[in-house]
């Protein structure tokens, strides 16, 4: 053997041993079975994802065509389709209890696992929204107009960052190749970013519901976590066949059942379910660049809460004003979702501004209502 195999084999050796004799808390409840669902999650959808490309033809003129194609024509490819449209949003729902869990049992107290988790974040959101546009159907086609529009509110360069992405003066024939190409490219970066977050993991080792850092109450990953995962590996993949198979459309907008005509406006432009809370919040300021700013911080406020939440317990079990506060925030992240696929006009408009609002505040009143009850406890 030569010296670079002796060093690829020691370097599989060590990544094998950390995943398997990874000493991991005892205590772990079923929240922290959302990380290696979301990784069932990624495979699906590259697998799938790689199959539909086979048959995909990224032309305005045979995108709408080529999807009807597939769902008749292709051996499975209706099943391939659902499974990869229901997919995206299986993932973003795993995303969210993730990314719960994490706020509640303080995860970011591990800088660099949470902040390569809110890049995660962001590449997922700009994939989902990239594929979103590939079926070129009515939603598909004026969520990209839409969207894409919204640059335009950067001062001096916005305008002609719009038309450098759509490719011309309207989203046309080289937004839609673009689109594609970029959509297959990312999910490969995202892999790379997962990795990086696996790795930050390891280094620190996993949060638990009580915030203790003992060495001692720790436990190999493999057998005791690795069986619990195929439990939740089981139970996914069951609800993804019931739903492709019973209810597949059950997420999808009628609008996109029609192709795109850039002559008819949608009453109602709304992007897809994971993406209303944002669309909530965007729409509810009233000027445009205030708008894109508000969008852009409801995913990046989370990058403060390692800096913003200086407390002398891990967790929020022992805080039981701030337990009731994030059960709060979590209704009100239900509500946007529910108020961004509601109509511009009161009382929605009204509502939208009052949960924005609320939604902002929980990151800035949380932490002092923390600092407070330290004080108190001393």
């Amino acid at each position: 053997m030569n010296k670079s195999t002796l060093k690829s084999n020691k370097l599989l050796n060590i990544m094998s041993n950390s995943l398997i004799y990874l000493p991991t808390p005892t205590n772990l409840s079923t929240w922290w079975n959302f990380g290696s669902i979301l990784g069932l999650c990624l495979i699906i959808q590259l697998m799938s994802g790689i199959l539909l490309s086979m048959h995909y033809t990224a032309n305005i003129e045979f995108a709408f065509n080529s999807i009807n194609h597939i769902m008749r024509d292709v051996n499975y490819g209706w099943l391939m389709r659902t499974i990869h449209a229901n997919g995206a949003s299986l993932f973003f729902m795993c995303m969210f209890m993730h990314i719960g869990r994490g706020m509640y049992y303080s995860s970011y107290k591990f800088y660099n696992t949470w902040y390569s988790g809110v890049i995660i974040l962001l590449l997922t959101m700009a994939t989902a929204f990239l594929g979103y546009v590939l079926p070129w159907g009515q939603m598909s086609f004026w969520g990209a107009t839409v969207i894409t529009n919204l640059l335009s509110a950067i001062p001096y360069l916005g305008d002609m960052m719009v038309k450098w992405i759509w490719g011309g003066f309207a989203v046309n024939n080289p937004t839609l190749s673009r689109f594609f190409s970029i959509h297959f490219i990312l999910p490969f970066m995202l892999i790379m970013m997962i990795i990086i977050h696996l790795f930050f993991l390891h280094m620190t080792g996993s949060s638990n519901p009580l915030g203790l850092n003992s060495k001692m109450d720790k436990i190999p990953f493999h057998p005791f976590y690795s069986i619990k995962d195929l439990m939740g590996f089981s139970l996914t993949l069951l609800l993804m066949l019931m739903i492709n198979m019973m209810e597949p459309y059950l997420l999808s907008d009628p609008d996109n059942f029609s192709p795109a005509d850039p002559m008819v406006t949608p009453v109602h432009i709304q992007p897809e379910w994971y993406f209303l809370f944002a669309y909530a919040i965007l729409r509810s300021i009233p000027n445009k660049l205030g708008g894109v700013l508000a969008l852009l911080m409801s995913i990046l406020i989370l990058s403060i809460l390692p800096m913003s939440m200086k407390m002398k317990f891990k967790g929020l079990t022992f805080y039981p004003i701030n337990q009731f506060i994030f059960w709060i925030f979590i209704s009100n992240f239900l509500m946007l979702t529910w108020l961004g696929s509601q109509p511009v006009e009161d009382p929605f408009i009204t509502t939208g501004i009052t949960m924005t609002l609320t939604y902002f505040m929980y990151f800035i009143t949380d932490p002092i209502i923390i600092k407070m009850w330290d004080k108190m406890i001393n």
